[in-house]
């Protein structure tokens, strides 16, 4: 049996390998913090095996996102002088590759379907091959893996140390903001989990009046669009918000289509994403790497698309879902 398991120490190593180049890289005037922030990343995915398994105490892992929050939310990590091709070598192998450049990137999600679908169920020997529930998972993992081999064979590149310097590049150039997503995603189930989502519904349930479906459906739209502003991630909003409203108002309720009801209101909550930094991987982090003047231009650029696309979905929650 494949674990995924496997594919998490995987990561944890490299993270803890590129934990090392930072700290011997004596351009980056934060070393000692970049690297003790991607180290104990590295660390944590590692430990985590044990956490899960109730062989070791999870207070440690605790500790190490407090020492990484503080290491990201006081600047002390940083980069370091990356040394790569120039503009122009790179602008001529584009020229010469074409669209062969897209083959890496198409091979991950063709691994992982296959994984998924036909691989899904597989046995030898009377063991299934992958591990029961984590299918997908590890068809992304062996994806990246063979999007990896398929890239260096079309570059023609021939030592393993190169991807490697350049994904270190890219995650000092992304810093912090690249866990932001799983950090929100987290809060989204600590909320869950406390019944923010339960008192919200009360909430509404007082105030909204009685009988007023239309009116409820612009609360739970909005109510998602703007918790995910808040969370940065409206799979973290959507079950407080479903919570809420969506499944005992509209559903249970006003006699909703749960297809419907549901499918919109996440997609209401992804007009939030449009408009938010907290969606970092989104919003924030592409303007890092494109080295925009402005950081927050692509929110700024969005937000004329957002507004109007909050307000369609309503109306299309409104016909459809009753």
């Amino acid at each position: 049996m494949i674990k995924s398991e496997w594919f998490y120490w995987l990561i944890g190593a490299i993270f803890l390998v590129m934990a090392v180049q930072m700290l011997r890289d004596s351009t980056n005037p934060k070393r000692y913090g970049t690297a003790a922030f991607w180290g104990l990343l590295g660390l944590g995915f590692i430990y985590a095996t044990w956490v899960v398994q109730k062989q070791a105490p999870a207070e440690p892992l605790g500790v190490a996102v407090l020492v990484m929050a503080v290491l990201g939310g006081f600047g002390l990590t940083g980069k370091g002088e990356r040394r790569t091709t120039t503009s122009e070598q790179r602008d001529e192998s584009a020229r010469k590759l074409g669209s062969k450049l897209f083959i890496p990137a198409l091979t991950i999600p063709v691994v992982a379907v296959v994984c998924a679908t036909v691989l899904k169920g597989q046995t030898i020997g009377g063991q299934v091959i992958l591990e029961k529930g984590s299918e997908t998972i590890l068809g992304l993992g062996f994806g990246a893996v063979a999007a990896l081999v398929v890239g260096m064979l079309i570059l023609r590149e021939r030592r393993v140390a190169t991807p490697i310097n350049e994904g270190r590049s890219l995650l000092e150039a992304m810093g912090w903001a690249m866990l932001l997503p799983q950090m929100l995603a987290t809060l989204g189930s600590l909320f869950s989990t406390a019944g923010v989502g339960e008192q919200v519904g009360k909430i509404t349930a007082n105030v909204l009046p009685s009988g007023q479906t239309y009116v409820a459906v612009a609360v739970y739209c909005i109510g998602m669009a703007v918790f995910t502003f808040v969370m940065g991630n409206a799979f973290a909003a959507f079950p407080v918000m479903t919570a809420a409203i969506g499944w005992p108002v509209l559903i249970q309720g006003a006699g909703g289509d749960p297809h419907v009801v549901l499918a919109v209101g996440m997609l209401a909550g992804f007009c939030g994403t449009l408009t938010t930094p907290m969606a970092a991987n989104f919003n924030i982090v592409p303007a890092t790497l494109l080295e925009l003047k402005d950081q927050y231009g692509p929110i700024k650029a969005q937000i004329p698309t957002a507004i109007p696309l909050l307000a369609c979905n309503i109306v299309i929650m409104s016909i459809f879902a009753f």
